[in-house]
């Protein structure tokens, strides 16, 4: 198992975070507010250069307003897209 931040599992789990805050129609600031952290958490994450762990994942989703449970579930089952390339900061 990869344990990088480089690999496709990861890279997709974020593209759900990511699409799931556009979605939700909140900037990186805005949720990082909600998050009581700096934008910077948000934007290494989002940009692949901080991982997260399972309550970090947990805390963004539901600051997104998102069900944690069903996001992981479906990133899981394979049901979230898969990123074609970098994201911007946004």
């Amino acid at each position: 198992m990869q344990k990088s931040l480089k690999s496709a599992d990861y890279a997709r789990l974020i593209a759900a975070l990511v699409a799931a805050r556009k979605e939700a129609g909140i900037r990186q600031q805005a949720l990082a507010e909600k998050l009581g952290r700096p934008q910077s958490f948000v934007a290494k994450y989002e940009g692949g250069e901080r991982r997260i762990d399972v309550i970090e994942f947990i805390e963004i989703a539901s600051a997104l307003g998102a069900d944690p449970v069903k996001l992981f579930r479906e990133f899981a089952a394979g049901k979230l897209v898969r990123p074609t390339r970098a994201r911007s900061a946004g």
